[in-house]
């Protein structure tokens, strides 16, 4: 009976079935849509880069729930010292901070590197032996280098946007906003000592106006040798667990009255509003942080089509490339200490974004970015649909962005191309583009032009031929060339570089051809050019120099046929992507939406915790200094260590920096959502007290700049009390310690 009815039900309903399963799979679909949007959402509730100034507003209430003792107030004010007196952008690019009353300046050893670098020789190489001045007269001038502090911030939207309406193009747009800021950069309040700055903040949605000082005397103090301060080398860069003790310590100066002003050997210590005391306790897993830094760039509202195209097509191409430069590179160096020496800046430059980009790929593949990505957009489909004003405003956004990126992918392609081999992983074509506003503003009638900017191109490449090795690069342009032929369109330059490849009898001879009858490579015959013959000559021989024109003919490519396409394009996905972050801003009003890095002030705050990567596998939160010793490999490039460093191990020597249960920590990690930029960047803890050096993040979370994600996304940071071994017990500048404020109980002291 059962079975005819289960019969007769089956070829009757057979097909309301169907439609009904249907109609399951695709609820389930929508709903598995719904669930990733809200992880998204819940994701990014805690995690962002947060505006200092809109922290009362935004973060303060969350931020005491996860164990901060301080008012916002305490963290920004612009009337009264706070924790952002204390943060300065260093160098232009990373972050620094004051650690003493006297203008001492705590960042990362490779924020300070190239500053260090330039100070070094064969004979006094401070980044591979370390140095720390005996005293303030011996502090060493950084030329060039800066310490930039923001006096206040202000929300100017309003006049920034002031006469610009929906129906402007978009150079009208930016002609009318770049007016509104020229008049308030002109009647903005300020001292004569300080600038005024306008940066656009969720893709020129919204406008903020920066007050700022920049210090311009800044001066090296010390160092830990390279086998600490640059431990694990490229092997460890972007890997947890992590044992490198990332710092380096500058002193800001400044003139008889406190404000900036160029070196003069009158000038005196900076005296900060506010420095940071240092933290003796540490932190424990679950233990609040915040860090407070310059975070360089972010794209956490990129669309589906843009992180793809960054994580399956972009990304390896760079990869590949530089891949290629690096190994070419670390043969060189390992052979020899001269060129070591002059590339260890050069190649830790190439070498972070490579593994970055490598991490990033991996990570958007295993946590699935892009399915979140399309969850998320399925979302805002669904509400725009549900309302009439958003639905005929912004129903084709996504489909009209998709087409774009389709449209403009080749050519992206083919500038990653011509960027990564001819410009950013080789020499020579590097300078000779450098060089080429100078060489063309050669006028016979007026000289003074050209004549005028000579001596600053003398010493720029007096720069440049310090560190440069002929015999690395001829290898490295041969690869260079080589991979540019095999994956650019043949009528965008890839013909021309296989037949002059050909002629020459393969790309080693090409790049030795080009380099030996170079006279931008060879520093003696480029520099008594400048300095014996009159303009128009100079002009004459580089015009026709062989490296010169080499590039000219791959520039011309790029700038006939790839460059057009890509200003047509470009500037259309902009508008599209400012409009899409307009909608998501008023859509998905639940949601705090941070604004992406944009190299401003902002705090970012976690906790301390480890994390899994994967299967049966657990990260603890804290390394110490027997993780070094397991590590250490007598002699190697990347994991030796000083012996002084052995015996103070073995000693078990850790004075007062060592944990209750004797272990000297070195790095920890926690959920802070940081990028490039936060490298120096200080650790807080919830007393404002600092914990840590910000310097780096797990390989497995690099994507984070595109999806964070807080389950695998990890800070890595130097331990405050590995830093005051270092330079106390290691080495011997416990002087400066003395005017640092050290505390204990994990409580704050004002001063």
């Amino acid at each position: 009976m059962y079975l005819l009815i289960f019969a007769f039900s089956t070829v009757v309903f057979s097909n309301v079935f169907n439609t009904a399963i249907i109609k399951l799979t695709w609820h389930m679909k929508n709903l598995f849509s719904l669930l990733c949007f809200l992880c998204i959402t819940v994701s990014l509730h805690a995690q962002g880069m947060w505006l200092p100034l809109l922290l009362e507003k935004q973060n303060e209430k969350e931020m005491k729930s996860l164990g901060l003792k301080l008012s916002a107030d305490d963290i920004y004010s612009p009337a009264n010292p706070s924790i952002k007196d204390a943060i300065c952008q260093f160098d232009g690019g990373c972050t620094g901070e004051m650690i003493s009353p006297e203008g001492l300046l705590l960042t990362n050893y490779h924020c300070g590197s190239s500053a260090i670098q330039k100070l070094s020789t064969l004979e006094n190489n401070y980044l591979e032996n370390g140095h720390w001045a005996k005293d303030r007269a011996s502090e060493l001038p950084a030329e060039g280098v800066t310490a930039l502090f923001v006096s206040r911030m202000e929300d100017v939207t309003i006049v920034a946007l002031q006469g610009v309406t929906e129906n402007m193009s978009e150079r009208d747009r930016q002609s009318q906003i770049d007016k509104n800021i020229a008049s308030l950069k002109f009647s903005t309040k300020k001292e004569k000592w300080e600038d005024v700055d306008v940066r656009p903040f969720y893709t020129g949605n919204q406008y903020y106006l920066f007050v700022t000082q920049t210090f311009k005397d800044v001066r090296f103090v010390g160092t830990p040798p390279s086998s600490i301060g640059k431990f694990g080398s490229d092997t460890d860069n972007w890997v947890w667990p992590r044992h490198t003790g990332d710092f380096s310590i500058f002193r800001v100066y400044a003139d008889k009255d406190n404000h900036p002003a160029t070196y003069s050997k009158d000038n005196l210590p900076y005296r900060p509003r506010h420095f940071l005391p240092i933290s003796l306790d540490g932190a424990d897993e679950g233990d609040f942080t915040m860090v407070y830094g310059f975070p360089g760039r972010t794209d956490e509202y990129l669309t589906e089509a843009g992180v793809r195209q960054a994580g399956e097509v972009l990304d390896p191409a760079k990869v590949s490339i530089r891949d290629r430069a690096l190994k070419i590179m670390d043969d060189f160096m390992r052979k020899d200490p001269a060129v070591k020496i002059a590339y260890v800046s050069r190649y830790a430059s190439i070498a972070n974004g490579w593994k970055k980009w490598l991490g990033e790929m991996q990570g958007l593949k295993t946590y699935k970015a892009l399915e979140k990505k399309q969850a998320y957009e399925a979302e805002f489909s669904t509400r725009i649909q549900q309302n009439p004003e958003w639905n005929t405003r912004w129903k084709n956004l996504l489909p009209r962005l998709r087409q774009l990126y389709q449209d403009i992918e080749p050519y992206a392609l083919a500038r990653d191309y011509y960027m990564e081999t001819c410009l950013r992983n080789n020499e020579i074509l590097a300078t000779a583009a450098n060089l080429n506003t100078w060489i063309t503003s050669y006028d016979a009638k007026s000289e003074y032009v050209f004549t005028g900017k000579l001596e600053a191109i003398k010493a720029t490449m007096e720069g440049f031929y310090k560190n440069y090795h002929p015999e690395v690069d001829k290898v490295v342009l041969a690869a260079m060339l080589e991979m540019f032929a095999a994956n650019t369109k043949a009528e965008w330059g890839a013909d021309d570089v296989k037949e002059m490849a050909k002629a020459a009898g393969g790309y080693s001879k090409l790049a030795n051809k080009l380099i030996e009858n170079s006279i931008i490579a060879n520093r003696e015959k480029f520099m008594t050019l400048l300095s014996t013959q009159k303009s128009a000559e100079i002009y004459q021989v580089l015009k026709n120099d062989p490296a010169y024109t080499f590039w000219g003919i791959l520039q011309g490519y790029y700038a006939g046929q790839v460059q057009p396409k890509l200003q047509e394009l470009q500037p259309q996905i902009n508008l599209l992507q400012r409009q899409y972050m307009a909608a998501q801003l008023e859509i998905f009003k639940e949601k705090r939406n941070f604004p992406d890095a944009n190299s401003t002030l902002r705090i970012t705050y976690g906790k301390i915790k480890g994390f899994s990567p994967r299967d049966a596998m657990q990260y603890e939160y804290q390394t110490d200094l027997d993780g070094v010793m397991e590590k250490y490999i007598p002699g190697d490039y990347e994991f030796d260590v000083p012996k002084k460093l052995i015996e103070l191990w073995k000693a078990k020597d850790y004075g007062q920096y060592a944990t209750t249960d004797g272990r000297l920590p070195v790095a920890c990690i926690g959920t802070n959502h940081t990028t490039g930029g936060n490298s120096g960047s200080p650790a807080l803890d919830g007393n404002g007290n600092l914990i840590g050096l910000n310097f780096d993040r797990v390989w497995e979370g690099t994507m984070s700049d595109l999806n964070y994600d807080p389950a695998i996304c990890r800070n890595i940071m130097v331990d405050a009390r590995y830093i005051l071994f270092i330079v106390d017990k290691f080495g011997g500048a416990g002087y400066l310690l003395h005017e640092m404020k050290l505390v204990k109980g994990k409580k704050r002291k004002r001063h």
